[in-house]
């Protein structure tokens, strides 16, 4: 009970709700003690009146709390004690409460003994947040998951969920002398009327990420875990998060926003304007305006800015005006309309507890005033008038103007296509194809939304297609990303809305396959080229590891991954597009390539070990330990490129595990590695990472996956071979405490600083590069990596030249080389090779992965990258390039010949 007050508000209230709304004066008949205490000015705790009986059948109790937080809740609202933000919290709190009392008692009938686990609720609209009306629906999606939901015998997981939904609903909806508890609908699941009203957790994720509509973006803005099961709420909530807030705009959900309001003006005519029978939701300058207008700036800004997220409409509106992305006139002058409008909305629904939105006529509208304290209707819809105005006028200025159609018949389009730069038989092709395209020739053009989108986008389309260097290519290539979208509404609508965009595409389409190829996995992908910072240099290791790691604490292991793999998959594909666009230097997109490389072994690998640590502990005093070897020990990647690792591991390597299935040391670390490995390099709906190779570690396939610090320093320093001796010259530790890394590097400074045995470094060093001429010929004349006086002849001279002199001991090669230089130990020419094969390198690996000479337009992009005027002068730098090194690996054994070591 809180505080008296005067009993005079009270008095007052009571009054008007005996006189002008049935509803209440009923239930204050039904419980006299509540009325009692209200008539003396002691309104009850919310909580504490709307508590469930425990021994009373499970409805019942749920019906009689219902009751009596219905008459506290009205009496406090019309005393103007409870503003409306108690209000909606009261009733939201309270569908919380009894949704989750029956999935609780659904599920003990069922299986008395079981954990009410397996099964969630998730609340949208209104009860997500937390402003549910006094007499609303909730509009719950129920989820389940196979593995953990309790269920009989031989039941399947899917007939118990369904079985659990029916008895809440039943619980819930049932009505008897004590009314009811809670109306349920569930049509705002993924295709109500095909779908069970239970889905699989695993099935609804699947659904969201890859064919939800764009409204139902609009529905999860407001949506949490309200009931159930939290945990499995909020797994499925965080893992939808990407398709909620998309860092560009979703211009399907926008419009499908507007063209449902466009729908409910038409369709409720009768209540758009104000007067008697208005309906204070639906009409022009309603509520469902100003909440339509916050959304639709929620989801256009929402994406870059997390500031305005907020799930409750004045809560979004003032976060738009704080942020500045709406005025914040408007954001105050709908804020009050808001909070106004629910007022009378819930006098509305206190008369008879019924579920209408629209103000009564004659009469009854003079009574609804009473009961709000006012004179008569006029005076009730004088008081509406300017703020309906207000919100008329500020949702309106949303509406584009109408666009006329923009189909072309086949006459007109392949004139359009001729006009755009495709000739001949190319024209004649894409017309075929396109026209395949408008009859419906895969799923995602099917249905009529999307085969407006692609009529809308038509015509920019074809003129970007037509500049781009292959047209051809690009729209075949454009055909194989159509064959595989889910549903191509809201690429063309963001191809329609961005014409540059569409330009960059043929580019992408004509030149890179690997990027088309990704764009077909994940369409998603393009979004992220809308921002301007797309094509800037990523960040360092740190940031990227930020951006990967998952967002709160107990995020489960695979969603970690899968977080992971779809930054990762951002991020790689955004590099590509730099050295399409010509917006970045080749070294420096390698350079990013190979932090983003870095900063996800970080991230997987600490949530490997925590997961692995959940089963089997850990080892005391001990830890692992990742070298990165070769071009990512070098921090220089292609987007192709592979990843050379060792794992190792500190400590005792006859230590055991603490934990509840303890290990020894060196089991605990080769399954660790094992895991970690697969999480680096599976395949997964999210996207695969990298191929990881671990040849490089102590006696490479033949030993075993990880081994110890102490180990791995013996092997270096008595029977490493001296190419494993050059591999190591590129080491670098990447993961592991300061000290564990310490150590490592230790090692390795010690071994290249002459702890190993004595060899013929020239001999064995010709002899292993004649080995890999022989087995790995050349791919191509293209091919910089293996052909002769290529990155190969040029990395061995290097690593020749470190160990026979000790020097130039830097994993970064350009650093290396440039101290070799300074030294007089290796040709001044060397470094101006080194970066100008590294750089062919990474612009081929995207562009003509082959090392086939690639078409004419393809040259011109990549000496364009190269910053050389043609092809032919690029050929002859390539030639005179590795003559250079050639040279230099001659002198480089010819020096480590005289015996020096």
């Amino acid at each position: 009970m809180i505080d008296a007050m005067s009993p005079d508000i009270f008095h007052d209230a009571l009054a008007r709700a005996r006189a002008h709304a049935p509803f209440l004066a009923q239930l204050l008949d039904r419980e006299p003690e509540l009325a009692d205490s209200l008539m003396r000015g002691l309104l009850p705790d919310l909580g504490l009146v709307s508590s469930i009986d425990p021994d009373l059948p499970v409805g019942r109790a749920l019906r009689l709390a219902r009751q009596r937080l219905a008459l506290t809740v009205a009496i406090g609202d019309l005393a103007g004690v409870l503003d409306l933000t108690a209000v909606t919290g009261a009733l939201s709190a309270f569908a919380d409460r009894a949704l989750d009392t029956a999935i609780r008692a659904a599920i003990a009938e069922r299986t008395p003994d079981a954990a009410p686990i397996g099964f969630a609720a998730i609340a949208l609209g209104k009860q997500g947040s937390h402003e549910l009306n006094y007499s609303s629906d909730i509009d719950p999606i129920l989820i389940f998951d196979p593995d953990t939901l309790p269920r009989r015998g031989r039941e399947e997981p899917g007939d118990a969920a369904v079985r659990i939904g029916r008895r809440v609903i039943e619980l819930l909806q049932a009505r008897d002398a004590d009314g009811y508890v809670l109306r349920v609908d569930l049509r705002l699941r993924p295709s109500p009327e095909a779908t069970p009203i239970v889905l699989p957790v695993d099935a609804a994720i699947s659904h969201y990420e890859s064919a939800a509509l764009p409204w139902e973006r609009a529905a999860f803005i407001r949506a949490r875990a309200a009931a159930g099961d939290l945990t499995l709420g909020w797994r499925f909530l965080a893992a939808i998060q990407p398709f909620v807030w998309r860092r560009a705009l979703d211009f399907g959900a926008i419009r499908d926003i507007r063209a449902i309001s466009k729908r409910i003006r038409d369709h409720h005519a009768q209540g758009q304007a104000l007067g008697p029978g208005y309906d204070l939701k639906r009409g022009r300058g309603g509520i469902r305006e100003v909440e339509f207008f916050a959304q639709i700036h929620q989801l256009i800004h929402g994406g870059r800015d997390p500031l305005v997220r907020a799930p409750a409409t004045r809560d979004a509106l003032a976060a738009l005006a704080r942020q500045g992305w709406i005025d914040a006139d408007d954001a105050a002058a709908l804020g009050d309309a808001y909070t106004l409008y629910r007022t009378i909305e819930h006098r509305v629904q206190m008369v008879e507890d019924r579920q209408t939105h629209m103000l009564p006529t004659g009469q009854a509208l003079d009574s609804l005033a009473a009961l709000h304290g006012m004179a008569d209707g006029g005076v009730l819809l004088a008081a509406l008038a300017p703020h309906v105005a207000r919100t008329d006028r500020v949702y309106a200025a949303l509406e584009p103007e109408e666009q006329p159609g923009l189909s072309l018949d086949r006459v007109t389009l392949a004139g359009e296509l001729a006009a755009a730069g495709f000739a001949g038989e190319t024209a004649s092709r894409a017309v075929e194809r396109i026209e395949q395209w408008r009859a419906g020739a895969y799923p995602a053009l099917r249905s009529p939304a999307a085969r407006g989108a692609l009529e809308a986008v038509l015509p920019g389309l074809t003129r970007a297609l037509g500049q781009a260097a292959d047209p051809a290519a690009a729209i075949l290539r454009l055909d194989r990303i159509l064959a595989k979208l889910p549903s191509a509404i809201n690429f063309f609508r963001l191809l329609e809305a961005n014409p540059p965009l569409a330009v960059l595409l043929g580019a992408i389409l004509s030149h890179a396959p690997p990027l088309a190829d990704a764009l077909g996995r994940r369409p998603d992908l393009f979004d992220a080229l809308l921002d301007a910072s797309a094509l800037d240099p990523v960040g360092d290791v740190a940031t990227l590891a930020g951006q990967m790691a998952p967002r709160g604490a107990g995020t489960p292991y695979e969603l970690v991954l899968d977080h992971a793999r779809r930054v990762v998959g951002e991020q790689r594909f955004a590099l590509g597009v730099q050295l399409v666009a010509h917006a970045a230097d080749p070294l420096e997109v390698a350079g990013g390539h190979a932090r983003v490389a870095e900063a996800v072994i970080g991230v997987i690998a600490r949530a490997t070990i925590d997961d692995f640590a959940a089963a089997h502990g850990t080892v005391p005093g001990s830890e692992l330990v990742i070298l990165a070897l070769g071009r990512l020990g070098g921090g220089v990647l292609t987007h192709a490129s592979d990843l050379d690792l060792i794992y190792l591991f500190t400590g005792d390597y006859a230590a055991e595990s603490v934990g509840p299935k303890p290990l020894g040391a060196v089991l605990y670390y080769n399954r660790l590695a094992q895991r970690l490995t697969a999480a680096l390099s599976v395949p997964t709906p999210a996207g695969s990472l990298y191929e990881i190779d671990t040849r490089l570690r102590p006696s490479g396939t033949q030993g075993p996956l990880v081994v110890s610090m102490t180990a791995f320093d013996r092997y270096q320093r008595e029977s490493a071979w001296t190419w494993e001796h050059m591999a190591l010259t590129r080491a670098r530790p990447i993961f592991g405490s300061g000290a564990a890394r310490a150590e490592a590097q230790g090692v390795i400074d010690a071994v290249l600083g002459g702890a190993r045995p004595e060899r013929d470094l020239a001999v064995e060093a010709s002899a292993m590069r004649a080995d890999i001429a022989t087995h790995k010929p050349p791919a191509g004349p293209l091919d910089v990596k293996l052909l002769p006086g290529g990155l190969v002849d040029l990395e061995f001279a290097v690593h020749l030249t470190q160990l026979a002199y000790r020097a130039g001991l830097d994993p970064d090669l350009g650093r290396a080389i440039d101290d070799l230089v300074a030294r007089g130990l290796v040709p001044p020419a060397l470094r101006g090779a080194h970066d100008f094969l590294t750089r062919l390198l990474v612009i081929n690996r995207l562009v003509a992965p082959d090392g086939g000479v690639p078409g004419t337009a393809t040259q011109a992009l990549i000496v364009a990258a190269m910053g050389i005027d043609d092809w032919p002068g690029l050929v002859a730098r390539l030639d005179a390039t590795r003559q250079e090194v050639r040279d230099a690996w001659q002198l480089a054994i010819e020096r480590a010949g005289n015996g020096i070591d």
